[in-house]
């Protein structure tokens, strides 16, 4: 498994806004080979910020590097950097290999 995250910086004020664009657009990750799941996450507010990540699940990072090339990447990130300024500076992309994973018994699959 990899995981892919990005974090964002966003603006305080214009966290309605940043939600919504990821929250309405069309992800066009379903049928990508190797996409296992994606989570958009909320996290804690600071002084002149909020952190938020998107975090995305795949059977291989050579299957999440395949999707960066492919047209259902360009795709779902098409309106990436439209409109107003949402967030300080770039998202921050960090890649992880899953070395462990631990499941509750009672976990679905």
């Amino acid at each position: 498994m990899f995981i892919a995250m990005n974090r964002f910086k966003v603006l305080k004020g214009a966290e309605n806004d940043f939600e919504q664009v990821w929250l309405s657009r069309e992800t066009h990750l379903e049928d990508v080979p190797g996409f296992v799941e994606f989570h958009l996450l909320k996290g804690p507010e600071r002084e002149d910020h909020v952190l938020y990540a998107s975090h995305s699940i795949w059977r291989s990072q050579a299957d999440f590097e395949e999707w960066t090339r492919s047209e259902a990447f360009r795709k779902a990130h098409a309106r990436a950097g439209e409109g107003k300024p949402l967030y300080q500076g770039h998202p921050e992309f960090e890649g992880f290999t899953t070395l462990q994973k631990v499941r509750a018994k009672d976990a679905a699959a």
